[in-house]
């Protein structure tokens, strides 16, 4: 997902303008741009799965979803992020157009590259933002999808799915879904246990 970043600092407002126009797009963090990798067939296709489940199920509610082409804004971090999936039930959301500060949910499709910065900065990064009550993590390998919940106290609790699992529950939009439905035309690959062992 990141693939280079800039030497100079960026204010906001022109990362704003340049992503615009851009062919390719960019995150933002702290001044700096990193450019975006494109997404395997199964990333593409785990995400407009979910997309596609999401839209049909809040609709009439007041809430919207997006997918890949729209930037959470984290203002504490003063950071851009593209998650893979984001759903936002603010009103305040409606009224910005190139980006959303307030979502609900935000889901991110893991690969290797990027895995240990969702689960790690990013995941951090997201945390500071006050509307959001769950991060979902799909794995793009094999049947694992890991939810985490804010709860009342403000500690965010792990609710992990694997291939044992029929259905998935996604505590923030209310929304029940069939872990089948989330892997849909998928084709996974299994990673292989010797690589894994190595390092």
């Amino acid at each position: 997902m990141i693939a280079n970043s800039s030497a100079n600092y960026l204010s906001p407002e022109d990362y704003l303008k340049g992503e615009e126009n851009s062919p390719i797009k960019h995150e933002y963090i702290d001044g700096n741009i990193y450019a975006m990798a494109g997404a395997s067939d199964a990333h593409v296709t785990i995400a407009g799965n979910l997309f596609a489940l999401l839209r049909s199920h809040v609709r009439g509610t007041g809430c919207r979803v997006y997918m890949a082409d729209m930037k959470a804004r984290i203002e504490s971090k003063n950071t851009y992020y593209y998650p893979d999936v984001m759903a936002t039930c603010d009103e305040r959301d409606r009224e910005l157009d190139s980006f959303k500060r307030y979502p609900r949910l935000i889901v991110e499709v893991l690969s290797e590259k990027t895995e240990a910065f969702d689960r790690g900065d990013k995941f951090a990064d997201y945390r500071e933002i006050e509307t959001l009550t769950e991060y979902v993590l799909i794995n793009q390998k094999r049947q694992r999808v890991d939810c985490f919940r804010r709860n009342s106290e403000g500690l965010w609790v792990l609710y992990s799915y694997d291939e044992n699992s029929r259905e998935v529950h996604l505590a923030s939009v209310d929304f029940t879904l069939s872990m089948e439905s989330v892997y849909e035309d998928v084709e996974l690959r299994p990673e292989n246990p010797a690589s894994d062992n190595q390092g």
